[in-house]
């Protein structure tokens, strides 16, 4: 089986702290917490969770007046300067060199359908009820590595990956008759979400992708502006939209519009915050084992649920407070166990990545 991405990389210079991908005890994720290199990890994730929360933040603000592809578009041609400088710090364009071509554009294309998917939802959906839903992503990697790469999942791991998805279950209601935000298939969209981005996940460590963390992520980025200037072109005048009685249709189809002096500046925050992301997110799991800061990714939820409530004055149901709380203790628990195992499962970094 090959090994993950931050074993096969071409040694590179991490601008904020050591590589500690050659230590032995880093895929164990036994180096201590008190490791200087591992507390500007866990600093590095939770700056890069904290700018996801605002991006999102940002995205579901900008949905009522523009197309998400526009969205996408702009926040990624700003953003992808900023990953031009980190890579350019951590060795130049010479680290865009790659023999897996075809596996960027697969990896680039799930990575694009499964943010429109999120995003989507997010037009519509709460944001905290969007997010707690996308948590599931971290069961969908065990899953996956169980059915696809034949990885060992104990039924206690099973188990918990079944009562994540009942929290899902409880968070739609199915026992109401409708929803006060739309259609049943709306809360799927962010499981979608999760399950593309944990497919890509696996099977990036499955095919064993060699590339260092800046070049990936300009690989994406790269793939988000292609894929939102075919959408430009095919239907950026609006005419495949189907109107504001289809609400996440219409926040991914409706005509380009250009922004307002209002709303460049939250344009310009998105940007900078997918440069963010992107370097502050690899860099800190080259820098230190997923086993000691993947935790810190689950700062996420209580973010988005903050925001929700501070901008858009949303409050979660009792059954989404219930649902948050089964798929977040199964995560965590899945997580636990592996690492008492001393198997931490590779993939789970890459979910990190996820915008």
């Amino acid at each position: 089986m090959p090994k993950a991405v931050h074993r096969n990389a071409t040694p590179v210079r991490v601008v904020f702290g050591p590589d500690l991908s050659g230590r032995p005890a880093y895929d164990k994720g036994m180096i201590s917490l008190t490791d200087s290199s591992v507390a500007r990890g866990i600093t590095l994730v939770c700056i890069g969770v904290f700018a996801i929360s605002v991006n999102d933040l940002l995205i579901k603000a900008l949905s009522g007046g523009y197309p998400l592809h526009q969205i996408v578009f702009t926040r990624t041609a700003i953003g992808i300067f900023l990953s031009f400088l980190m890579l350019h710090l951590e060795g130049g364009l010479s680290l865009l060199r790659t023999s897996q071509p075809g596996l960027h554009v697969l990896r680039g294309l799930t990575l694009v359908a499964a943010n429109m998917t999120f995003f989507a939802s997010l037009a519509v959906l709460p944001l905290g009820l969007t997010t707690a839903l996308f948590y599931v992503g971290p069961l969908f990697i065990t899953l996956f590595s169980f059915l696809f790469l034949r990885e060992k999942v104990g039924p206690l791991r099973l188990g918990a990956i079944v009562f994540g998805f009942m929290g899902v279950l409880v968070m739609q209601e199915p026992w109401r008759s409708g929803s006060e935000y739309g259609p049943a298939w709306l809360y799927a969209l962010p499981v979608i979400a999760a399950a593309l981005y944990a497919s890509m996940a696996v099977m990036t460590r499955a095919l064993g992708v060699k590339s260092t963390a800046s070049a990936l992520t300009i690989y994406n980025q790269l793939m988000f502006l292609v894929v939102s200037s075919l959408f430009y072109l095919i239907v950026g005048e609006g005419q495949a939209d189907p109107g504001p009685d289809s609400p996440s249709l219409h926040f991914l189809l409706r005509a380009w519009t250009w922004p307002t002096a209002e709303d460049w500046p939250l344009f310009i925050l998105t940007g900078i915050c997918n440069g963010i992301v992107a370097y502050c997110i690899t860099a800190a799991y080259r820098m230190a084992p997923s086993a000691s800061i993947a935790p810190f990714e689950y700062i996420g939820l209580p973010l988005a649920i903050f925001w929700g409530w501070l901008f858009f004055a949303e409050w979660p149901a009792l059954t989404t407070w219930i649902g948050c709380a089964m798929i977040l203790g199964a995560g965590l628990f899945v997580f636990l166990r592996e690492r008492q195992k001393n198997r931490p499962n590779p993939a789970r970094k890459y979910f990190a990545t996820r915008r």
